[in-house]
C-alpha cells in the first residue's frame, strides 16, 4: 500500500493519473471494490491540495471562475459519492474494468486533447458572460464532478478539456483551476466517505503517507525518467489492469 501510494504520488506530481495505480492495488490486496474506491479517495485527497498550492499564483486572476464553478463541483462530487455508496459491490465490481479502461483511454488522449484546445481563443466577453453560457458551464462541471465523486480517475483530464471548451487558453491557469476544482470534488466526496463510507483507515493512512512521500521525494526520479516515460508507463499499467480485471470476471 505504501509503495502504491508512493508511485501514485510520483505519477500525479509529473503526469497525473496516479489513481490508475493506487485503486487497483487496493483491490489486488483483497479489498472490496467499494471499500477500495472510498479508501483511495480519502488517501489521495492531500495530493490534490498540494497540487493546488503549487499553482496558487495562477489562481489570482481566476476568482470569478472559482466562485461560479466551485458550487457545481462540490454538489456533483457529493452526488457521485452518494451514488457510489448506493451501488452494490458486485455491480461496481462489474463496471470497474470499464471505468479503468475509460480513464486510461482518456489519459492516453490527454496530450492530443491539450494540443487541440490550446490554440483556441475565447470569443467575445459578451458570449462568456451570458446567463445561458454560465448555466451550461455549471452543468458541464457538475457532471464532471459527479463522475469524480463516483470514481475519480481521469477527472483532471476531463476538466482540462472542459475549461478549454469554455474558452480558456492559458494552460497554467487551466491547471490551477483544475486543481482547485479537484480539491472541491475530493474534499466533499472524502468528507462524505469519512462520515458514511466504509473507509479502511489503516490502508488510507499508509497510502496517504506514501502519496505525500512519492509526491515530494519521487518527483525528482520521475523527472529524470522523463514525463513521456512516466505517461507511457501509466498507460501500459492502466490497460494491463483493465484487462486483468476483465479476465478475473
Amino acid at each position: 500500500m505504501f509503495a502504491a501510494g508512493c508511485l501514485a504520488g510520483m505519477i500525479n506530481s509529473v503526469a497525473g493519473g496516479g489513481t490508475l495505480v493506487s485503486f487497483p492495488a487496493l483491490i489486488w490486496l483483497g479489498r472490496d471494490p467499494i471499500v477500495a474506491n472510498v479508501t483511495n479517495t480519502v488517501a489521495i485527497w492531500p495530493g490534490s491540495l498540494g497540487a493546488m498550492f503549487g499553482f496558487r499564483r495562477e489562481l489570482g486572476n481566476s476568482r470569478r471562475w472559482m466562485a461560479l464553478l466551485a458550487g457545481p463541483s462540490m454538489i456533483g462530487g457529493l452526488v457521485g459519492a452518494v451514488l457510489l455508496l448506493q451501488t452494490p459491490s458486485r455491480v461496481f465490481a462489474a463496471i470497474v474494468p470499464y471505468l479503468i479502461l475509460f480513464a486510461t483511454i482518456l489519459f492516453a488522449l490527454q496530450e492530443p486533447i491539450t494540443r487541440v484546445l490550446r490554440p483556441h481563443r475565447s470569443r467575445s466577453g459578451a458570449t462568456a458572460s451570458g446567463h445561458a453560457w454560465w448555466l451550461w458551464a455549471g452543468a458541464f462541471q457538475f457532471f464532471v464532478a459527479l463522475y469524480g465523486g463516483y470514481f475519480g480517475a481521469g477527472i483532471g483530464i476531463l476538466m482540462l478539456a472542459a475549461l478549454g471548451l469554455l474558452g480558456l487558453t492559458d494552460i497554467h491557469q487551466m491547471n490551477g483551476l483544475k486543481n482547485f476544482f479537484a480539491v472541491c470534488i475530493n474534499l466533499i466526496a472524502a468528507g462524505y466517505f469519512v462520515l458514511w463510507g466504509p473507509v479502511a483507515w489503516t490502508d488510507a493512512l499508509i497510502m496517504a503517507t506514501g502519496t505525500i512521500a512519492g509526491g515530494y521525494g519521487g518527483a525528482g526520479l520521475a523527472r529524470r525518467l522523463g514525463r513521456r516515460f512516466v505517461r507511457r508507463a501509466v498507460i501500459v499499467i492502466g490497460f494491463a489492469m483493465a484487462a486483468s480485471f476483465l479476465f478475473r470476471r
